[in-house]
C-alpha cells in the first residue's frame, strides 16, 4: 500500500457569491442611510401615562443635556429665545411651544424657559415619551 503518492483533490473557495452579497449589503446600507435624517437632536424625554397632541401652531422648543437650546431645530442663544417668540406670536396668536428637555437637564433651566412663555401668555406643553 503505496499512501505517499496518491494525488489528493485540492481545496478551492467560490467567492463569487460573495461579491454579490457584499454588493447588495452596501446598496442596502446606503439606501439606508439616505432615509435617515442626521439634523435630528437626541434627548431623553421623561416618561408620561397621559400624554396629549396639540393641533394648533406649535414651535418646538429643545434643551440638550449640554444646555444647548434649538428653537425649530436652530440652535440658539437663551438670551435670544424672547425675541425670537416674539415674532412667532406676531404671526399666530395662539402658539403653543412644545418644550423637549432631556432628563438630565437641571429644573431651574426649564424654569427659565416657563418663565418665558408665561411672560408672553404662549402655552406651553412639555414633550414626554409613553411608558
Amino acid at each position: 500500500m503505496n499512501l505517499r503518492k496518491r494525488k489528493r483533490p485540492a481545496a478551492e473557495v467560490h467567492t463569487s457569491a460573495m461579491n454579490d452579497i457584499m454588493f447588495f449589503l452596501m446598496l442596502f446600507f446606503l439606501i439606508a442611510s439616505t432615509v435617515t435624517n442626521p439634523n435630528i437632536i437626541k434627548l431623553l424625554l421623561p416618561k408620561s401615562d397621559s400624554g396629549q397632541s396639540v393641533s394648533k401652531k406649535t414651535v418646538s422648543l429643545a434643551v440638550t443635556k449640554d444646555l444647548e437650546y434649538y428653537l425649530d431645530k436652530q440652535l440658539i442663544r437663551l438670551e435670544d429665545i424672547q425675541p425670537r417668540l416674539t415674532a412667532y406670536k406676531q404671526q399666530a396668536p395662539e402658539l403653543t411651544i412644545i418644550l423637549s428637555v432631556d432628563r438630565t437637564v437641571a429644573i431651574q433651566d426649564v424654569v427659565q424657559i416657563m418663565d418665558i412663555s408665561n411672560k408672553m401668555g404662549i402655552k406651553l406643553v412639555l414633550a414626554t415619551e409613553p411608558k
